[in-house]
C-alpha cells in the first residue's frame, strides 16, 4: 500500500465515519495553507493539507473505502475507481476547488451550513459562512500630551486635570492620577483613552508626558530632596535649632556651632517616597544671609572679629 490513508488522519482502520470526519476537520483547520501565516512553511502546508484531503476524499466515501480497504491507494489505477473518482492534477486533491460547505457540513447529513463553518471563518480573520469577508478589528491610535504639574504634587502624589479636544472636536476634561515620587519626564498611561477604532475594535491608550515646575527652596537628586536653610550669622556661629518644612510636615533640625555655608545637614527618611516603595533623604543646605547693608558698628565688629581669627578659607581651592 503506497499511501496509508488512516495514518495519514490519524485514525484506526476500524474508525467510525464520524471518526474521520472530526480527524479531517482538526487536520484541516491545521494544515490548510490559508490558515499559515508564514510564506515559509505555507508550501509544506500545502503539501500537507493535499494529502490530508486525498485521504479523506476516499475514506469519507464508502464504496471507495472498500475499494481501498481491499486494494490500498492502487485502486485508483483499477479502472473501477469508485463512481468515477480521479485525483486532482498534481496528485492529493488540491484546496483551490473546496467548498467547505459541502466539505464540513455537506457530507453525512443534512443542507446548511455547519458548526465547523464559524470556527473556519475565525481561522480565516473575518470571512462568515456566507462567504463575505470583513476586516478584522483594529485597535485605535495611540495619543500623546504633555502636562504640567507642581513639584508638591510631583513629590506626594495628586491629580492634574487635562483638556483634550476630540476627533469630533469637543472638549473632554481628564483627570489624571498623579502617583507620588514620579520623576520629570515620564509618561503616563491612560487606557482606552486614545484614537477609536475605525472599525469596532478597542480604542487606542493616551500618553501623557510629565513636566514638573520648579520649586523656588527645593531642588530633587533621585529620591533625594535638598532644602536651602537661610540663618543668620550668630545662628552659624553659636548653633540653634530651625523648622524645616518637608514632604511629612515641618520638622525641627539642630544647626552646630561653627556651621559654614553650604554645609548639608541630613534628616534621613524625609526625602521622597515613591509609589513603588523607595524612600530617600532630606538634606538641609545651610546659608548665612547678612544684611545688604551695615552700619559703621557692624562693619567694625565683624572686621576685629575677623582680626582675632586664623582662618584662611580658601587655602585648599586649588585647580
Amino acid at each position: 500500500m503506497d499511501d496509508d490513508y488512516y495514518k495519514i488522519l490519524g485514525v484506526q482502520r476500524n474508525a467510525s465515519p464520524a471518526e474521520i470526519q472530526k480527524a479531517y476537520r482538526k487536520m484541516a483547520s491545521k494544515y490548510h495553507p490559508d490558515l499559515v501565516e508564514d510564506e515559509k512553511d505555507k508550501k509544506r502546508a500545502k503539501q500537507k493539507f493535499q494529502e490530508v484531503q486525498k485521504a479523506y476524499d476516499v475514506l469519507s466515501d464508502s464504496n471507495k473505502r472498500e475499494l481501498y480497504d481491499r486494494y490500498g491507494s492502487s485502486f485508483e489505477s483499477m479502472g473501477g475507481g469508485g463512481g468515477g473518482w480521479q485525483a486532482h492534477p498534481g496528485g492529493g486533491g488540491g484546496f483551490e476547488d473546496i467548498d467547505f460547505s459541502q466539505v464540513f457540513g455537506g457530507r453525512g447529513g443534512g443542507a446548511g451550513a455547519s458548526p465547523f463553518e464559524d470556527i473556519f471563518a475565525q481561522f480565516t480573520r473575518g470571512g462568515d459562512p456566507r462567504g463575505r469577508t470583513r476586516a478584522a478589528p483594529r485597535r485605535g491610535g495611540n495619543v500623546q500630551h504633555t502636562i504640567r504639574v507642581p513639584f508638591k504634587t510631583a513629590i506626594i502624589g495628586g491629580e492634574a486635570r487635562l483638556a483634550v479636544r476630540r476627533p469630533d472636536g469637543k472638549v473632554e476634561n481628564i483627570s489624571v492620577k498623579i502617583p507620588q515620587g514620579i520623576e520629570e519626564g515620564k509618561e503616563l498611561r491612560l487606557r482606552g483613552q486614545g484614537e477609536p477604532s475605525p472599525n469596532g475594535g478597542p480604542s487606542g491608550d493616551m500618553l501623557i508626558t510629565v513636566d514638573i515646575d520648579a520649586h523656588p527652596h527645593f531642588k530633587r537628586r533621585e529620591n533625594d530632596l535638598i532644602v536651602t536653610v537661610p540663618v543668620t550669622l550668630a545662628e552659624a556661629a553659636f548653633g540653634t535649632k530651625v523648622d524645616v518644612p518637608s514632604p511629612k510636615g515641618t520638622i525641627t533640625v539642630t544647626i552646630p556651632s561653627g556651621t559654614s555655608s553650604g554645609k548639608r545637614l541630613r534628616v534621613k527618611g524625609y526625602g521622597v517616597t515613591t509609589a513603588k516603595g523607595a524612600q530617600g533623604d532630606l538634606y538641609a543646605e545651610i546659608q548665612i544671609e547678612l544684611p545688604e547693608h551695615l552700619d559703621e558698628e557692624s562693619q567694625n565688629l565683624i572686621r576685629e572679629f575677623d582680626q582675632q581669627t586664623d582662618l584662611d578659607p580658601r587655602s585648599g581651592l586649588t585647580w
